[in-house]
Order: structure tokens, then C-alpha cells, then sequence
């Protein structure tokens, strides 16, 4: 039984939801988002309320029940308020800035790194170590944040890299020298 599938999502007040067939509209102040519901998953919107509910008890209908409601859920939130993640570079010599639509990255690397900021994102960096990634979309900021950190991942030693902020790190001790 999926404890997430049964609770009923509340709808904010500017925020409208249309169910057509097997496609969920969800429109808000920040934008518009869009999501294809599996087969055997049904949405029903009342009292300023979404629930959903499967059609059987077979087991890939309760898997997706708690996976669409939670979708459904972000998508809301997502029209609503937003998504931010924030990532921070320590290094000395790191930093990024933003050129056009591309993140440019300089990482240590005898070339910049040119990263390319999907559309309905907004990407802004201060200070040049501060990068904050900014959405409708939780799956496509989080991604987003996610790529950048891999460019450059933080190592153990000196605790150099990009991490998200408040990421903790765990240092290890460097050789020690012999007698």
C-alpha cells in the first residue's frame, strides 16, 4: 500500500490544474508544466484537491501510484514558488561566470568548460564561486546542479571542487612521511 499514493495533494490558490485523458496541465504564476500519466494511474481534482488512485493492485500500478502523486506534487510546487539549488567552487583559481546561455566553467582545466543552461532555467553566479540554479522544473534544476558538480567533484585531500551548498566533506589525512 503506498502511504504517499493516498494523500491527497492541496492545490494553492493561483495555481489550476486540467486533467484531459492521460496528459496534466498545471498552470501557476512562475509558468506552465505538463506530465503523461501511466496507464492505470487516474487523476481527480475536487475542493481545491488533487487525488490520485490506481485502477488495480497489481504490483507496477502501486510502484507508479506514490511516483506520480509525488511528481504531480513538484510540478505544483514547481508553478507555485520554484526550485533553487546552490553550488559553491573552493579552489584557488576556480570560478565560473555566465556567457549568453552557456555556463562557462574554468576548473583547473587547460580549457574552459562550456556548458550549455537548458531553457526554463535561470542560472546566475556571484562572487565567482557562487552559482545558483533556479526552475519550475525539480527534475531539470536538480539535473542541472548535478552535471556541474561532476564537472569538478570535491576531493577529499585538499577539499577542492564544486559541491552544493552546506555539502560536508569528508577530509582524509595526506601521506605521511616515513623515518
Amino acid at each position: 500500500m503506498s502511504r504517499v499514493g493516498l494523500k491527497p495533494i492541496s492545490l494553492p490558490a493561483k495555481v489550476a490544474i486540467k486533467v484531459e485523458g492521460n496528459t496534466v496541465q498545471v498552470e501557476g504564476p512562475k509558468g506552465k508544466l505538463d506530465f503523461s500519466v501511466p496507464a492505470g494511474i487516474s487523476l481527480k481534482s475536487e475542493d481545491g484537491n488533487v487525488i490520485v488512485s490506481r485502477a488495480t493492485e497489481q504490483r507496477e500500478h502501486r510502484a507508479l501510484h506514490g511516483t506520480v502523486r509525488s511528481i504531480v506534487n513538484n510540478m505544483i510546487t514547481g508553478v507555485s514558488t520554484g526550485f533553487v539549488k546552490d553550488l559553491e567552487i573552493h579552489g584557488v583559481g576556480l570560478r565560473a561566470a555566465v556567457k549568453g546561455s552557456d555556463l562557462d566553467l574554468s576548473l583547473g582545466r587547460s580549457h574552459p568548460l562550456l556548458h550549455p543552461i537548458p531553457t526554463g532555467l535561470t542560472v546566475t553566479v556571484n562572487e565567482n564561486t557562487k552559482i545558483k540554479v533556479e526552475g519550475i522544473d525539480k527534475q531539470l534544476v536538480g539535473q542541472f546542479a548535478a552535471e556541474v558538480r561532476a564537472f569538478y567533484k570535491p576531493e577529499p585531500y585538499k577539499g577542492k571542487g564544486v559541491r552544493y551548498v552546506g555539502e560536508k566533506v569528508r577530509r582524509k589525512e595526506g601521506k605521511s612521511v616515513g623515518k
